[in-house]
């Protein structure tokens, strides 16, 4: 996914304080991020590997990143944060509604008043779904295979090289649900990253959310 980069830079240009990336991954967005905003931006991921690439990556770009090995579930900041983002569809990897839950709500208690929390999703499509199940695929040079556990709302992205990815997806009112719970108020819903709207056609959510003033 590149498409994304845009819209989380945007954001951050908007934004007036500390900026964090949860599951920063490589510093595929949080790399651009401060690049255009000028910040150092908090990056969180519970994968030591992946913090190695992205402090690399980052060094190279000559951008300030603060590099974190921790869980975006206990979630826990010196200085409030103006903005947070969860980019890549990586709250997806949190199995349970009581792990997103307890995600949002550290989230919530993270945020200064007025302070956003942006991230995306894909959109749960059973006819994709139908297709793809069991089929073998390569992508960006991975070699894969999608299954679909539809009694636990499950995606496997098994790897021909080992191991295996999982993703639980997540209805609209569900999200709804996280929000209100958290206390955060909806800020926008969009189907795509040029602010399309969010109609039946959509694909993907695309949520920006405040922490009330």
């Amino acid at each position: 996914m590149t498409q994304d980069v845009g819209w989380y830079v945007e954001l951050a240009q908007e934004a007036d304080g500390p900026i964090v990336e949860l599951a920063v991954g490589t510093g595929r967005v949080a790399i651009p991020v401060a690049r255009a905003s000028g910040r150092t931006v908090i990056g969180i991921d519970r994968s030591p590997a992946m913090l190695v690439l992205a402090r690399e990556q980052g060094a190279r770009a000559g951008v300030q990143l603060d590099l974190r090995e921790g869980d975006m579930r206990e979630l826990e900041l010196d200085e409030p944060a103006a903005l947070v983002l969860c980019p890549a569809r990586s709250l997806l990897h949190l199995p349970t509604w009581g792990d997103k839950r307890r995600t949002f709500e550290r989230v919530a208690a993270s945020l200064q008043p007025g302070g956003r929390f942006a991230w995306n999703a894909f959109v749960f499509n059973h006819r994709i779904a139908a297709g793809n199940d069991g089929v073998h695929q390569v992508e960006n040079g991975i070699a894969h295979t999608v299954q679909h556990f539809p009694h636990d709302n499950r995606i496997d992205i098994v790897l021909d090289g080992g191991g295996t990815v999982s993703l639980w997806w997540v209805t609209r009112a569900e999200w709804e649900g996280l929000i209100e719970v958290a206390g955060l108020e909806v800020e926008g819903l969009y189907g795509g990253f040029d602010r399309e709207p969010f109609d039946e056609g959509a694909g993907e959510f695309v949520w920006v959310v405040r922490k009330p003033l």
